[in-house]
């Protein structure tokens, strides 16, 4: 069994992932600093959940209070520690939230992080897995996204300090020689889910009879993708080593291709769900019909995303299982006894 560092442990990716290392026997250390981006308490409650988890399967586990930008408290865990893979699922998260407060996305995503690659290059990590975002394929418009397209049109910051992320990690992989891999996650859904993002905000509003603010008047096209499909990916890429690829002369151009040990991969379920859909399905299984308020596009969002997951196919026999109706069935399922 391995010895994990997840950092990010109280957020909705890295709880979940928390919790399914822990059942398959793997020691996890959890870090978290519990910013007020949104409700401390759903964190602590998902705190909660892992701790009944850890307590029924007996595997060694441990939280820790900590926030990434503080390098020596960093440093200091992972002396002590001595993880042997470390999943980097802390970020401060939010498109729009970061037109209103870049700072924070500036300290979080990119200090924290590069205390990060400090540490794992200090430390003889086996593996580091950390999350990108789809976001950082920013305005382009062909259609699906793929590894190998260029990212350099990013429209939020957000975005930007994601694909900051990607060059750090290629940087430190050629420096250092450790192996690292980058996951795009495109629009994760599920119980115990962020409540800035649609499917909650659009459960809750809903069921109180309130109008959904629906921007570009509805045009919206996501490429959701189930929770647990996401922490089966991310568990797998842990186990998957890169080593130093060595592109042909045609690849070298392509942005998905390095000559470190590191890889980059979409992770989406590659299925373009129009918004007007998804708020069927919500309505379905909430047994209630949505109030919409009309409005237009906001700064630094995108129109579509559809994930081209070939490349992840093809490393770890990567196979999304879940489709929308029943994610959002056992998402429903979930907000209703968290809310009761």
């Amino acid at each position: 069994m391995e010895n994990f560092l997840v950092t990010g442990g109280a957020g909705f990716i890295g709880a979940a992932t928390v919790k399914e290392l822990l059942k398959r026997g793997h020691n996890v250390i959890n870090i978290d600093n519990l910013n007020n981006y949104y409700s401390v308490q759903l964190k602590k409650d998902r705190l909660e959940d892992i701790e009944k988890i850890a307590y029924d399967v007996k595997t060694n586990y441990e939280f820790i209070n900590i926030n990434l930008q503080d390098k020596k408290k960093l440093d200091i865990v992972f002396a002590e520690k001595k993880p042997s893979i470390v999943l980097n699922l802390a970020a401060q998260a939010g498109v729009r939230y970061s037109i209103e407060n870049p700072f924070s996305y500036v300290d979080s995503n990119v200090v924290g992080f590069i205390n990060l690659l400090e540490a794992c290059r200090n430390n003889n990590i086996k593996n580091l897995v950390y999350a990108s975002s789809s976001s950082v394929y920013g305005a382009n418009s062909k259609l699906p996204f793929s590894e190998g397209d260029p990212v350099d049109n990013q429209v939020s910051l957000y975005a930007a300090t994601k694909r900051s992320n990607e060059l750090m990690a290629n940087t430190y992989t050629h420096l250092y020689g450790f192996p690292a891999t980058g996951l795009r996650f495109f629009t994760v859904y599920g119980p115990w889910g962020r409540p800035d993002m649609a499917p909650m905000l659009f459960a809750k509003a809903i069921l109180k009879g309130e109008a959904l603010n629906i921007f570009n008047d509805g045009n919206m096209r996501r490429d959701f993708t189930y929770i647990d499909d996401v922490v089966d990916a991310v568990i797998q890429c842990a186990f998957k080593i890169p080593t130093p690829n060595f592109p042909n002369p045609e690849q070298v151009e392509n942005p998905s291709h390095s000559y470190s040990p590191h890889r980059i991969f979409n992770v989406g379920k590659g299925e373009p769900i129009e918004l007007d859909y998804f708020i069927e399905i919500l309505e379905i299984n909430l047994g209630k019909k949505a109030k919409k308020i009309m409005m237009p596009m906001q700064p630094g969002d995108i129109k579509e995303t559809l994930s081209d997951c070939t490349a992840i196919k093809k490393w770890i026999n990567y196979k999304p299982s879940t489709s929308l109706e029943t994610g959002v069935s056992k998402f429903i399922d979930w907000f209703k006894y968290y809310n009761d």
